[in-house]
């Protein structure tokens, strides 16, 4: 759905994305995380055709991008950053010009726009203020509706930049819920994201991106790959601690975390001690800590000033 060959793209002498290699399957929940100022947006514009390359291909949809971008973006639907539209104007005026200005995908036919609009606006939960005009939105709803402006041409293909910016948790939840069960129904979802949180309940498959640098693509599970230490929960801590004397990395309440000794070691020390044993599993990376080990800390500290395409 997604492919980049060695994607690169400089401001000057800033290398705002430095040959990355994407690769993105039909049916993916694909996750583009990163700190700020790591190169995300300016990667989604190029893969868009908002912005090109300085070197590198592309192809989305099997189609090379910039050269067929028109044919490529048929099939996509797309909101990135702040959702545009005319405030004078309804929501429902504003998708209609969204869908009388796009590419016309297969399947899909103009004289169908109102059933799809009727469509788009209920699944994101505005069907009750689709004749109001957009300037009475919140930023929240205003959000919503860039995602309807997305969904309106039925997209096999949705690409997505922070599209829980401005919602409050239950609109997360409901545009966490909308997406997945999208995907279910058959639509690619590639999301660029900061909320690590949001990404881990919602993606199968991520990318990190660290100073314009892929720096990890893999399966969220193989990223929450275990770190060698174990978990217990015991009966008598203060007993099971004496026991275990020297492996015991924390501690906290009844939890222990034990470096040096499988879980089947842990256990059977513990049971020949008669310590009574609650829990024992083998600790894992969540995905923060994943991304925090692979990207710099503290990329919004002030240093030198970047583009501001690479924001």
């Amino acid at each position: 759905m997604i492919v980049t060959r060695h994607l690169t793209k400089r401001f000057g002498r800033a290398r705002v994305v430095d040959g990355i290699d994407l690769d993105v399957r039909e049916g993916d929940r694909y996750g583009f995380l990163g700190p700020n100022g790591s190169g995300k947006t300016t990667t989604v514009r190029m893969l868009l055709g908002l912005v090109y390359a300085t070197s590198g291909e592309i192809e989305v949809m099997g189609r090379r991008v910039p050269r067929h971008v028109r044919a490529a973006l048929a099939e996509v639907g797309a909101l990135v950053e702040a959702p545009a539209a005319y405030g004078h104007l309804s929501a429902r005026a504003n998708l209609d010009l969204v869908d009388a200005a796009g590419p016309s995908g297969p399947g899909v036919s103009r004289t169908n726009r109102t059933t799809r609009i009727n469509e788009a606006l209920e699944i994101v939960g505005l069907a009750g203020v689709g004749r109001q005009p957009v300037r009475q939105y919140s930023y929240g709803m205003r959000q919503r509706l860039g995602l309807a402006a997305a969904l309106v041409r039925r997209p096999r293909l949705l690409v997505l930049d922070e599209p829980s910016n401005g919602l409050d948790p239950q609109g997360m939840r409901e545009i966490r819920d909308l997406l997945l069960r999208l995907n279910a129904e058959g639509t690619t979802l590639f999301l660029s994201s900061h909320l690590l949180a949001e990404v881990d309940q919602l993606c199968n498959r991520v990318g990190i991106l660290d100073r314009g640098r892929l720096v990890a693509q893999d399966d969220v599970t193989a990223l929450r790959a275990a770190t060698g230490r174990a978990v217990v929960r015991v009966s008598n801590p203060a007993f099971a601690a004496r026991l275990l004397d020297g492996k015991i990395e924390e501690r906290d309440g009844d939890r222990l975390v034990v470096s040096g000794l499988s879980v089947e070691e842990v256990t059977s020390l513990l049971v020949a001690g008669h310590v009574g044993v609650l829990e024992a599993v083998p600790e894992r990376w969540t995905l923060e800590d994943a991304v925090l080990a692979l990207t710099s800390h503290g990329s919004d500290r002030v240093g030198k000033p970047e583009p501001e395409e690479a924001r």
